[in-house]
C-alpha cells in the first residue's frame, strides 16, 4: 500500500511510440496499479520521448530532470512501471541513485538499491549480448557474400527484438510459478532446483540454471 508523496516519469524510446500512446497506458496502469490505495499524493507526471542511449543518459532527459527537481524539492518519491524504462545502463541507474532521491519501481516495489543495480546489470549484460549476436550473425552473412544494405540489417536487428519480445512472454507466464517461490521463501538457487524437479523447460527446451531464473525474474 502506497503513501506519501509521489513524482511518476513515463518514457517512451521513440516518436511514433509517443504519438500513438502506445506504451503510455501500459505504463500509467502499471503505477496507477501501485498506488492503489493508501495515503498518498501525485504531485505530477512527466513523460519523455526519445531513445536514452549513451551514458549520459540523464542530459538527454529533460523531463527526467525536471521530475527529478521536483521529487527532490517536495522530499517525494519518483516512481517508473519498469527499471528498463530508466535505462539499461549501470553507470546512469548508480548516477540515478546518487541524486539522493528515493524511486521505485512498480514492477519491482519492494526491491532495494543493491537488487536494483543487481538488475541493472543484468539488463546492460543482456543490451550487450544482443548486440554482439547481431554483429556475429551480420558478420556471418558478409562471410557467405550476402550483400548487407539497410535492409538487412534492420531485418536481422528486428529478429533479434523478436526473440526478446518472446523471452519476455514466456517470463510473464512464468508469474505465477515464480510469485509462489517467493511466497514460500524459496532462494532462487532453490527456484532453479525446483523448476528442473516439476519439468518446467526454459524458453529453449533446456534446464534452467540460476543465471536463466534471475533474467526471467528480472523481465517480471
Amino acid at each position: 500500500m502506497a503513501n506519501g508523496k509521489f513524482v511518476t516519469y513515463l518514457r517512451v524510446s521513440t516518436q511514433k511510440q509517443g504519438t500513438s500512446g502506445l506504451g503510455l497506458e501500459a505504463q500509467r496502469e502499471a503505477v496507477t496499479g501501485y498506488l492503489n490505495g493508501g495515503a498518498w499524493t501525485l504531485l505530477g507526471e512527466f513523460v519523455e520521448i526519445e531513445t536514452g542511449k549513451g551514458s549520459n543518459a540523464l542530459e538527454k532527459r529533460p523531463q527526467l530532470r525536471a521530475a527529478l527537481a521536483l521529487a527532490k524539492k517536495e522530499g517525494a518519491t519518483l516512481l517508473i512501471a519498469k527499471l528498463d524504462r530508466l535505462a539499461r545502463n549501470v553507470h546512469f541507474v548508480t548516477g540515478l541513485m546518487e541524486t539522493g532521491v528515493d524511486f521505485k519501481a512498480a514492477d519491482m516495489p519492494h526491491a532495494d538499491k543493491v537488487m536494483i543495480q543487481m538488475y541493472a546489470v543484468m539488463a546492460e549484460w543482456e543490451r550487450d549480448q544482443i548486440s554482439t549476436r547481431t554483429k556475429a550473425a551480420l558478420a556471418a552473412a558478409k562471410a557467405r557474400g550476402v550483400a548487407l544494405g539497410k535492409a538487412g540489417r534492420a531485418n536481422l536487428i528486428s529478429v533479434h527484438a523478436a526473440q526478446s519480445e518472446k523471452a519476455d512472454a514466456f517470463a510473464q507466464r512464468l508469474a505465477g510459478v515464480l510469485a509462489g517461490f517467493k511466497v514460500r521463501g524459496l532462494t532462487q538457487r532453490a527456484m532453479v532446483e525446483e523448476l528442473n524437479a516439476i519439468g518446467v523447460r526454459t524458453p529453449r527446451g533446456g534446464a534452467w540454471s540460476l543465471v536463466q531464473v534471475q533474467r526471467a525474474l528480472a523481465r517480471q
